[in-house]
């Protein structure tokens, strides 16, 4: 498809004297979007966050005049908006497709980097899209993940929660993998997160409570991140070292829409923990909570007394005694 057939005809500016002052005006406005947004250059973590802030700038824009203008750069745009072609009914796909197959290691290699899968498609034949900035991974129709471009070659990008099942059967490869430090990196594995994992494999060993941690980590596929992080930390703070506990504490808040919780209808049990950790709290354990939350039984206590004809025979008298 050319650029007509996109809607956009390509020209530099007008011939002579007339358009001498466009290519210097729009080089002006360049420069002045330039000192004024990219000067100190922002940091970021990533090339999305920056486009979103450029997106917020160009909208910021909309409401500024040029030096003795009666109207803003919007009211001026709104004005000759209609003039301006039509967008193409049908949308334009810039990117370039793939067919790749899932490695033994849950990845797939496109223009020589490595990119993460779920561990479920080792081995299949999976769809990618390459855009510029992003690269999308599909199964079908159905999206699996998508992924930040990375420039340059043999690098990876390694998303914690696509070895998830793999490293719940194998807790001893967490501690040491790739996807476990970029997460830190990215700051995606959080302090918290650390606190009860130490306190976890000090009461319930190494491989155990790294498997806790594990089975806490899926939490986040069914549970909004800060809720998971929320009820890690009522946990910590009450020594409840069990994903149960973490849930629990997680669906509380969920249910309360973010306010701290009541305390549920049940006995809890209090564990106190140092100073250093944080005040003295109370969390309601899985079972306690199931149980709580039953509703009243009201039924009379279970009698044997309608067994009581079975101890005597039919037609031997009262009193008599076996084999008189």
């Amino acid at each position: 498809m050319n650029s007509r057939g996109m809607g956009i005809e390509p020209f530099y500016c007008r011939p002579g004297i007339e358009g001498a002052h466009e290519k210097g005006g729009v080089e002006g406005q360049i420069g002045y979007f330039r000192r004024n947004h990219f000067v100190p250059v922002p940091e970021v973590d990533s090339l999305a966050k920056l486009n979103a802030m450029v997106d917020q700038w160009d909208l910021a824009d909309e409401g500024r005049r040029l030096r003795s203008r009666t109207r803003t750069i919007g009211e001026y745009f709104a004005a000759e908006q209609h003039l301006l072609k039509p967008l193409p009914t049908e949308p334009f796909e810039t990117g370039r497709w793939f067919s790749l197959r899932g490695n033994r290691f849950g990845q797939i290699s496109v223009r020589g980097n490595s990119y993460s899968v779920p561990v479920r498609f080792i081995g299949l034949q999976l769809r990618v899209l390459l855009h510029a900035n992003d690269l999308i991974v599909f199964d079908g129709r159905s999206e699996v993940t998508r992924h930040e471009r990375l420039g340059g070659v043999h690098g990876s990008r390694l998303v914690l929660d696509h070895y998830l099942e793999a490293l719940l059967r194998k807790p001893g490869d967490f501690p040491g993998s790739t996807a476990l430090e970029q997460a830190r990196s990215a700051g995606r594995f959080t302090p918290v997160r650390d606190k009860w994992w130490s306190a976890a494999k000090a009461a319930h060993g190494e491989a155990a409570g790294t498997r806790a941690l594990i089975e806490v980590l899926l939490l986040a596929r069914h549970m909004e991140h800060e809720q998971v992080v929320a009820g890690l930390a009522a946990a910590y703070r009450a020594g409840a070292l069990t994903a149960d506990a973490v849930a629990l504490e997680a669906r509380k808040l969920a249910e309360s829409d973010g306010e701290p919780a009541p305390p549920a209808r049940t006995v809890t049990k209090p564990v106190t923990v140092s100073q250093e950790d944080g005040p003295t709290a109370s969390v309601t354990f899985l079972a306690d909570w199931k149980l709580s939350h039953l509703p009243p039984d009201d039924r009379p206590l279970p009698s044997v007394a309608h067994y009581d004809q079975l101890l005597t025979r039919p037609g031997r008298a009262a009193g008599e005694k076996e084999g008189s």
